[in-house]
């Protein structure tokens, strides 16, 4: 995925290089002793990429991928720092932060999980494509009613099934209530997506796409409230177009996602609904959410108060105090 996503992204890379790795908790024994063959090998890629790169800092964030790197990385003695990107640390981070300069986190609250003075709230990095997005350019661009509230339905990069069936089931009775819906299904769910929602994707106030990159931005700037996952990008993502909305945390992982959202939802910004209910549920979250605008302003309001623009040139900031640059 990520080779996918580096390829598009525009950016010119100095170089692209993968060292072997492999999950070593929750798996069965046999798979944890393939891995441990994996990483063992994989920590000589990288010391051997490391050292003929010579970097002055790296940047890890999270994930049994990087462990190789943060062995390499010691041994030749190059300082890193670790980027947290939700409220609380997975196993793998907190194996990480022992090998690490500084830690760069989202918000205030994760220092606790850190040694004190290892922290630095630098806020999560956005896409520039997010940072220039203009409400009136994203009404352009998606063919929108300025008059009319427009729902934002995401599950991440490759979508989320729960919640694609959840608004197909519910897409009639929105449609008829007057709102008009953006929905990014995810390029694996495109076509299953298509046969649920039948004649009516051809409504003019449903808009489908299976991703959207460049243009996100412009998405989360039309619209009045979203419903969606609760992954570490949401975080800044949400607050920084002052967004309210309604999360839904993947059950099926560890419980980072519902972390995230209950730090939203406690400070007002976001509601949060159980996956498995959603069906039942959808509808008439949503229609009260729409139909009140005090309570949408509200939730604006408090939204906009968690955001942090300047997130990527604070992170760039702290790899160059660290790397001394």
């Amino acid at each position: 995925m990520e080779r996918g996503l580096a390829a598009k992204s525009g950016i010119a890379f100095a170089g692209y290089k993968e060292v072997l790795a492999g999950p070593i908790h929750g798996v069965n024994p046999l798979r944890m002793l393939t891995s441990a063959l994996k990483l063992a090998f994989g920590s000589l890629q990288a010391l051997s990429v490391l050292n003929g790169i010579r970097p002055q800092a790296i940047l890890l964030t999270g994930g049994w991928a990087n462990l190789p790197v943060a062995f390499a990385a010691r041994l030749l003695q190059i300082p890193i720092v670790i980027f947290l990107p939700d409220i609380e640390p997975g196993l793998t981070i907190k194996a990480l932060q022992p090998f690490s300069s500084r830690v760069a986190i989202t918000f205030e609250p994760s220092a606790r999980f850190f040694p004190s003075g290892k922290s630095v709230v630098t806020g999560y990095p956005l896409q520039g494509n997010r940072l220039c997005a203009e409400r009136s350019d994203g009404q352009r661009r998606f063919n929108l009613d300025p008059k009319r509230k427009t729902l934002l339905v995401f599950g991440g990069s490759r979508g989320a099934r729960n919640i694609n069936i959840a608004l197909s089931q519910n897409l009639q009775p929105l449609l008829d209530a007057g709102f008009q819906i953006i929905h990014i299904t995810g390029e694996i769910d495109r076509e299953a997506n298509q046969e649920r929602v039948g004649d009516l994707s051809a409504h003019p106030r449903y808009h489908a796409f299976d991703y959207l990159h460049a243009e996100m931005g412009l998405a989360f700037a039309a619209a009045d409230l979203a419903v969606c996952r609760a992954g570490a990008s949401v975080l800044a993502e949400l607050p920084l177009f002052g967004l309210p909305a309604i999360l839904v945390p993947y059950p099926y992982a560890w419980r980072y996602q519902k972390v995230n959202a209950d730090y939203l939802v406690e400070r007002g910004a976001a509601i949060r609904r159980n996956d498995e209910d959603l069906p039942e549920t959808l509808f008439a979250t949503v229609d009260a959410l729409l139909g009140d605008e005090a309570r949408l302003e509200a939730m604006r309001r408090r939204s906009r108060a968690l955001a942090h623009a300047d997130g990527a040139a604070r992170l760039a900031a702290l790899l160059l105090k660290v790397g001394g640059g």
